[in-house]
């Protein structure tokens, strides 16, 4: 497991639950917008700065005071060794919330299958068709589709959520992916902050990049058609 940082508490990033954020290196989007952007561009020959014994060490230390552990990146699923390190957390008594993009249905079934994920978020950057023009060059839209499809009839807690960035997220967007969620129990729009180190700030010189609380608003009346709850996140 090659962890690339750690958050040792956190109120807000599991619904409901105290716990703490686990970052895995690597990823394979480069979405312009993202705050984690040394997450990204982990050179796998660098030594990994979190020993993942230590980590269970962290873990033992707080049982009894966290409820449970974030999974992040980075993409989590990309790790082969991810399902045998969620073994090892919930050996400890914890839940697990998984944060995903997707891309990876195979990992996120098996993983789901297992019993070794109590919570998941995953992230739709924007219309999948608009991928290759946005996020990754070299993708295939159809495992962010059957992704949706197996959390959906997984029967653990879930979420969607989108990154509210222009030019890539508007309101046709938003339509086409709460269509695609259609009946999902939470659907967070996520307001983009561009006041900190992001992966390609060139990408925003020449547009804004975020949306007013107005056109927020708006977006979400549109998703609220479709899902059983959307809300705003700041």
């Amino acid at each position: 497991m090659i962890i690339g940082g750690i958050q040792k508490t956190s109120l807000i990033d599991y619904p409901g639950k105290f716990s703490c954020v686990i970052f895995l290196a690597g990823c394979n989007f480069t979405c312009p917008y993202c705050h984690n952007p040394d997450l990204v561009r982990w050179n796998p020959s660098h030594k990994a700065p979190f020993d993942e014994e230590g980590i269970y060490t962290f873990l033992e230390s707080r049982k009894g005071f966290l409820d449970g552990v974030v999974i992040s990146g980075g993409e989590p699923t990309l790790n082969e060794h991810l399902p045998l390190f969620l073994v090892r957390i919930k050996r400890l008594g914890y839940l697990v919330k998984l944060d995903t993009n997707g891309t990876r249905p195979r990992m996120l079934k098996r993983l789901i299958t297992n019993g070794l994920i109590d919570y998941i978020a995953m992230d739709i950057k924007a219309d999948p068709l608009a991928y290759p023009r946005y996020i990754a060059r070299n993708y295939n839209p159809q495992s962010i589709l059957t992704s949706i499809e197996i959390i959906r009839d997984s029967g653990v807690p879930h979420e969607f959520r989108t990154t509210c960035v222009k030019p890539m997220v508007n309101k046709r967007t938003i339509r086409d992916i709460s269509q695609a969620i259609e009946g999902a129990p939470l659907y967070a729009l996520q307001r983009f902050h561009d006041d900190n180190g992001v992966l390609n700030p060139s990408f925003f010189e020449q547009m804004g990049a975020g949306h007013d609380r107005d056109e927020l608003i708006h977006l979400q009346a549109i998703a609220a058609a479709w899902v059983k709850k959307c809300v705003l996140r700041s």
